[in-house]
């Protein structure tokens, strides 16, 4: 059932909305959020539950998401949960919207929130073909459009040919806080966060730590970094092809020249492998979802993991001194490296985005305890 009191105007007509992909594929069905247009890479997400958060996260920043669980918006909106201030997809693909979200922390339903803040959504259409499609082709680029009147198919059709991957831009220039931002000041250690396009939970997973985090703009240079004399730094998610992140990989270079502790995470890995040395590369189809199994290299031990990427690390490409530290056990690509002797690793997955009680959480651990 779709619950199209969601998607009606205030003068009670039905949105309509329109997928249209790069190789010619079409979708059409209902619209909801904003009645707007949006190009983007084409994506989707296996998680099961926390669609406020994937929205928020601003590693989807320039693409177009499709959620593969079926009915999605019936817990509403809690700004509590978000990553970040403001949904930062292009544009939302659903099965099943809810219009009518039952939650003690709901404050407003999922298309409400998406049309304040202007991202159009589409539901109605079968999101397994869609993402049967992805996998088996790879992310696409594509166009959605949302309208309170026709719209032609045929038109959207050519014009998603035309849309630009959004890979080709510093999409973390577009994503990082643009002021130094300092939480916990109180406290006696200091870390320093290099905003790629961070979520909240690692800045929250730091500072519940006791340590105070000044977190700045992906363009900050390493004196400045040093200048707050952390005990070490972390280098946070973000969106897009890390070799696009050019002044983050820049400066943690140079860091690694400091002897400081420091600890990439999602696109922060990568730009660590990058500044060590190593090259990444596109997947077909990328890693989005919950419950995502990380072998951890030399032992027995398989974490469930949360994630969000498109690119990896290519681990055979690592120089002396570096080792692969995680891989997936779905396809073997590498989900973490570390240095042989100095305090420094990073890991493809989200460790604060626990799929179950604590997970991975104890790398935050592990980097503190580096970083006295």
């Amino acid at each position: 059932m779709l619950y199209c009191s969601e998607i009606r105007t205030e003068d009670g007509h039905i949105k309509r909305a329109i997928l249209a992909l790069a190789d010619g594929t079409v979708l059409e069905g209902l619209g909801f959020g904003a009645a707007a247009r949006a190009g983007g890479e084409v994506v989707f997400n296996t998680g099961t539950a926390g669609f406020p958060e994937s929205l928020t996260d601003p590693s989807y920043h320039g693409q177009i998401l499709c959620q593969t669980y079926p009915l999605v918006g019936n817990c509403g909106v809690d700004p509590g949960s978000l990553e970040s201030e403001r949904p930062r997809v292009a544009g939302y693909v659903v099965s099943e919207v809810c219009g009518h979200p039952s939650h003690a922390t709901s404050r407003k339903s999922l298309g409400a929130w998406l049309e304040e803040n202007g991202v159009p959504g589409i539901a109605g259409v079968d999101t397994r073909a869609l993402t049967k499609r992805l996998r088996a082709r790879g992310a696409v680029t594509g166009l959605l459009a949302v309208s309170d009147g026709p719209l032609g198919a045929a038109r959207l059709r050519r014009e998603a040919r035309a849309v630009p991957d959004p890979n080709g831009r510093d999409l973390v220039a577009e994503v990082t806080t643009p002021e130094i931002r300092i939480y916990n000041p109180e406290a006696r250690r200091t870390i320093v966060l290099i905003d790629c396009g961070v979520k909240m939970g690692i800045v929250r997973s730091l500072t519940r730590r006791g340590v105070a985090v000044v977190r700045v703009p992906a363009g900050t240079g390493a004196d400045r970094v040093l200048a707050f004399s952390p005990r070490g730094v972390v280098v946070s998610n973000g969106p897009g092809d890390p070799e696009r992140a050019a002044a983050p990989i820049a400066a943690v270079r140079r860091l690694l020249g400091e002897g400081l502790p420091l600890f990439g995470i999602g696109l922060g890995h990568q730009v660590l492998a990058l500044a060590a040395g190593g090259r990444t590369y596109k997947l077909k189809s990328g890693h989005r979802g919950l419950s995502q199994p990380c072998l951890e290299e030399g032992t027995k031990r398989c974490r469930i993991t949360a994630q969000n990427h498109g690119f990896a690390v290519d681990a055979a490409s690592l120089p002396a001194g570096w080792a692969g530290w995680f891989r997936n056990a779905n396809d073997g690509t590498n989900e973490g490296l570390r240095h042989k002797r100095r305090p420094v690793f990073g890991v493809q997955f989200q460790p604060e985005a626990c799929p179950g009680p604590a997970d991975t959480e104890f790398l935050f651990d592990l980097f503190l305890e580096a970083a006295r």
